[in-house]
């Protein structure tokens, strides 16, 4: 009886086995097919990035820049006359307070009343831009 009992776990330990090398080579199976995808994938985005790169070289030709620049740009070439030295040049203007000419703009249009004064409240906004 006793050898009966060791016979049976025995070969319930050999199914278990058998079982788990099954669950093992189906993970390994699964695993390559995955990496296969990702291979391809990967090997599509190489050639993408290769397409991308030579349209890229193509766009930045400047023999075509060139030719764009001189079809649709109405481009003179420099007279040497216009470059200046540094201290040729005007001095700056004086900086006076910075204007606001939008606000001067609004302060134009202001409806006055026959007494100077503006009618009713000034709005808020036109004096915080200021």
């Amino acid at each position: 009886m006793m050898m009966r009992f060791v016979h049976l776990i025995v070969v319930a330990a050999l199914v278990a086995a058998a079982a788990d090398v099954y669950k093992i080579k189906f993970e390994s199976t699964m695993r390559a097919e995955q990496v296969a995808r990702l291979a391809a994938e990967i090997k599509r985005e190489r050639d993408a990035i290769a397409a991308l790169r030579a349209e890229w070289a193509q766009l930045d030709n400047p023999a075509r820049i060139q030719a764009l620049a001189n079809r649709h740009l109405t481009l003179k070439l420099l007279d040497p006359t216009q470059i200046e030295q540094l201290d040729r040049l005007p001095e700056r203007p004086p900086a006076g307070p910075p204007t606001d000419a939008i606000a001067t703009i609004l302060d134009a249009l202001e409806p006055t009343s026959p007494t100077g004064a503006a009618d009713g409240p000034a709005p808020a906004a036109t004096g915080a831009m200021r």
